[in-house]
């Protein structure tokens, strides 16, 4: 069951102008629990204005072995207007405290022989730069392919870690780099990538038919370009992973359905059961949140998978879904903070 800790800030590095690495003191106590799979991610929160925020970052330093971590490392990039990124960036230093869950995510990849491959787009490097580094120092029969997509050389985030990497396996790992906003000397020309981009570019770069794994991390629209080529190039959907960092405003959601003038969720937690009647507009997550504060979840935007819950009973819709896979989705899984009641009776499960 995830939990927040307070865990001590060790290190602050600008890895760009407009982005921080932040270093977090990991107690022996709490080792086990901060144990994490390589791409796994935190959910980070503070009090504001009398609120509470939380925001998601990915663990960009390699998977600990058995002992758990002694330190965590996430990349946070500014948002425009961002109520934590603006924190992250401005306020926290040196020895400050921060809340923080325990590791959660699926976007993940077991140590295992064979070829993988991830297209990135701008803070998408950070979950597969944990990936990758983690691979090849367990795996000395894996390669992987990484492409990666930003805007300019300044602005690239773990431009030294990720050239450490290829300088210590280059014979495992290839990279490529396009910048859509700045012309390089050497290299591919700039540009976005795009469906018909990649469509092209990744079988000259590898043979994409005997890649084992592939991994799309970034922005929606890049991640659904990359899906949408892979596909057309003949690679099954068990074989794609994603995660999204950031979903442009206006996409769609779900159409609205019919919703019963009075329904209840029955909800499992840590272990513990209780039925609540759902208010008129809420999600499941929210009328949860009402009566068991502890109920895990980060984004409250479908993105980031950590509200993800098992649907044991009842019908529901859910608005948008950017986190879960279509395997999970059809096992039964639902995301509780887009989830709204189809049925007078709803119930989850959040441990399984």
């Amino acid at each position: 069951m995830a939990r927040f800790h307070r865990l001590r800030v060790a290190a602050v590095d600008r890895i760009t102008d407009d982005a921080v690495a932040l270093t977090l003191t990991v107690p022996p106590a709490l080792r086990e629990e901060y144990r994490h799979a390589p791409g796994q991610h935190l959910a980070l929160r503070r009090a504001a204005d009398g609120r509470e925020i939380r925001r998601t970052y990915s663990i960009c330093s390699p998977a600990p072995g058995d002992e758990g971590p002694s330190e965590l490392r996430v990349g946070v990039r500014l948002v425009e207007g961002g109520a934590f990124s603006t924190y992250a960036l401005k306020e926290i230093d040196i020895g400050d405290e921060l809340e923080v869950m325990t590791p959660a995510g699926r976007f993940t990849l077991d140590p295992a022989p064979g070829l993988y491959a991830a297209v990135v787009g701008g803070s998408g490097i950070t979950p597969v730069l944990s990936i990758v580094s983690t691979l090849l120092a367990r795996e000395p029969e894996a390669r992987f392919c990484l492409i990666r997509s930003d805007r300019t050389s300044a602005s690239t985030m773990f431009l030294e870690e990720v050239a450490d990497l290829k300088d210590r396996h280059p014979e495992r790992l290839q990279l490529v780099t396009v910048l859509s906003r700045e012309e390089q000397q050497a290299g591919l020309p700039s540009g976005r990538l795009d469906q018909e981009r990649l469509t092209g570019l990744l079988p000259a770069l590898l043979p994409v038919e005997r890649v084992d794994g592939w991994f799309l991390c970034g922005p929606f629209g890049l991640v659904q370009q990359a899906e949408r080529a892979l596909r057309g190039l003949g690679v099954p959907r068990t074989r794609i992973h994603e995660e999204i960092f950031h979903v442009e405003a206006g996409t769609a959601v779900a159409a609205p359905s019919p919703a019963p003038a009075h329904s209840t969720v029955t909800a499992r937690l840590d272990g513990r059961g209780g039925t609540w009647p759902v208010q008129d507009g809420e999600s499941l997550l929210e009328t949860v949140l009402r009566n068991r504060p502890d109920a895990p979840y980060a984004c409250k935007g479908g993105v980031c998978g950590t509200c993800r819950a098992f649907l044991v009973a009842g019908e529901v819709r859910m608005d948008r879904n950017f986190a879960l896979e279509p395997e999970e989705t059809e096992a039964g899984y639902v995301l509780a903070c887009q989830s709204h009641p189809l049925t007078e009776k709803v119930e989850l499960d959040f441990d399984r």
